[in-house]
């Protein structure tokens, strides 16, 4: 039966035993020896081609060859592997996990799951996947680790809400990567407990990373979080302790960060020895946008192929989306961003401007990764007319069904109401993007694949990719050699392409051996 842990805020004065504590919960779910559904591993497997498909178009982005260079400057052996580098070219775990949470979260292209929170639970991957290559794990602990991540992540996103209090998301993927590392290394509870208490103590930030004109920062922000969990991890195992109650002291994240001192939340938890399935509940995008806006791309592209004349923003007097809070107030004109209007706002804003991408989608009929952000797209002249003309507005039914928690009820999209200047009204709805499980078209495996082989084409040479999806398939099989091995190497060329920048860690002068 699943276990429901009941949290609040205790004062000093009132005990509370540390096995009562939420951190504690989910270090006994992550020392808890459950072995994977073979539906949950078929589901990893395609989460870790999805991972790598959306890094390899990511390798030649600023942001990633930045944080690729840092790497770099943290060689070590046995270390873990860069995506991009000859899997010889190891960097220390912490700074691998870094490099490669850049470069999956770049192009905001991965899985997603919404419930009270947000979240991007593949963000994961790349901690775990950099401690199983530097630690020698063996493929099925590999899998059992990325479980975990998602399991806890799952949960915390399920039951409390961050974005309401301004705190951004990753403040539940310094735990839930923690708490998957735990389950790869096979650490006792208490160094798990430890170790998720640090990793949320140094993952709370505010959510101006996703607010005003977006910066590159939105990307290295979940790498951050997987970086500080490695970290957070070494110090446990090294008996360092974290402070404690976490979440529930007086001074602690709920009481002062979140709901305040009254607060109480209900995180509903497998229970001892049943299956972790939090990874079936996620999803993955099929369009590199915001979440909230598959569904849009899907209904915005259809109906563009269907009425042209829509395209032209002469023949259209106002677009109103009537959508979810989330959409409305966070991608959509409900956040009071002019930046989601600005056709020189940089690529971060733009995939979290919903008028922007209904625009796009709706003139083009489809949804390209670099081009429908290209300055030249978003500057041209009649899709800056149509776009000023496209509004969000929040629809009670469409919030409900949002937070629902039935899954052929959740949904993730909007009525659109499209008035032409002749006074005819064109209204469509859609309720989830194509490509989600209840979708007209759900992503399979041959969908993960054929994203891999899209997004990897001229990054890697054909050799690669096949080497890739041939390890990646059988990845419960894999021997810790191979693991190593499990990484994406670019082609020749592709990653000198791109100068790498220096920065302080290129400062320093080597010095001599007995020099003081």
């Amino acid at each position: 039966m699943p276990y429901t842990h009941h949290l609040r805020v205790y004062p000093s004065a009132e005990p509370l035993e540390r096995t009562d504590q939420l951190a504690w919960k989910l270090a006994e779910l992550a020392t808890d020896t459950v072995e994977p559904t073979a539906e949950v591993t078929d589901m990893v497997i395609n989460r870790v081609i999805d991972n790598a498909a959306v890094a390899a178009a990511s390798l030649t982005r600023g942001p990633a060859v930045a944080a690729r260079s840092q790497a770099q400057a943290h060689p070590y052996t046995p270390g873990s592997t860069v995506f991009g580098l000859a899997p010889e070219a190891t960097s220390s775990p912490e700074w691998a996990a870094w490099a490669n949470g850049v470069a999956v979260r770049e192009l905001d292209f991965h899985d997603t799951f919404l419930a009270a929170e947000y979240s991007h639970p593949g963000d994961n991957i790349p901690p775990i996947l950099a401690v199983a290559q530097h630690a020698g794990r063996a493929g099925a602990e590999l899998v059992r680790g990325i479980v975990t991540g998602y399991e806890i992540q799952v949960d915390l996103v399920r039951a409390i809400s961050l974005h309401k209090h301004k705190i951004d998301h990753v403040a539940h993927l310094g735990p839930s990567a923690a708490a998957g590392i735990g389950t790869l290394l096979g650490l006792d509870t208490e160094t798990v407990f430890q170790a998720i208490g640090q990793a949320l103590h140094t993952t709370t930030a505010t959510r101006q990373s996703r607010k005003g004109q977006i910066s590159t920062w939105k990307a290295h922000a979940p790498a951050f979080a997987g970086k500080l969990a490695v970290e957070a991890v070494d110090r446990a195992m090294r008996g360092q302790t974290s402070p404690e109650p976490i979440y529930e002291g007086e001074d602690g994240v709920v009481a002062w960060l979140l709901d305040g001192p009254d607060a109480a939340y209900d995180v509903v938890l497998p229970g001892l020895g049943e299956p972790r399935t939090g990874i079936l509940d996620t999803y993955t995008k099929e369009h590199s946008a915001e979440y909230q806006a598959q569904a849009i791309i899907d209904m915005a592209r259809a109906l563009g192929t269907e009425r042209p004349e829509l395209r032209d923003p002469a023949n259209v007097a106002s677009i109103v989306l009537h959508t979810s809070h989330h959409t409305h107030y966070v991608i959509g004109s409900g956040a009071n961003d002019p930046q989601k209007y600005d056709p020189t706002a940089s690529r971060e804003t733009l995939d979290h401007s919903v008028p922007y991408i209904f625009t796009v989608a709706l003139q083009d009929g489809g949804w390209h990764h670099v081009d429908s952000y290209a300055p030249q797209r978003a500057q041209r002249h009649d899709t800056v007319e149509l776009w000023r003309k496209v509004t969000t507005a929040e629809d009670a039914e469409w919030t409900r069904r949002y937070h629902s928690t039935d899954p052929a009820e959740k949904a993730f999209g909007g009525r659109v109401e499209i008035t032409l200047t002749s006074g005819e009204v064109v209204t469509r709805e859609i309720a989830v993007a194509d490509a989600h499980p209840l979708g007209a078209r759900p992503f399979a495996r041959a969908n993960y694949v054929a994203k891999f082989r899209t997004l990897a084409a001229g990054v890697l040479a054909e050799d690669e990719i096949e080497r890739f999806l041939g390890l990646a398939e059988r990845l419960p099989e894999l021997t810790p050699a191979e693991v190593r091995e499990l990484t994406i190497v670019a082609a020749p060329g592709v990653v000198e392409s791109v100068q790498a920048p220096t920065g302080l860690f290129e400062l320093g002068a080597p010095v001599e051996a007995g020099a003081r």
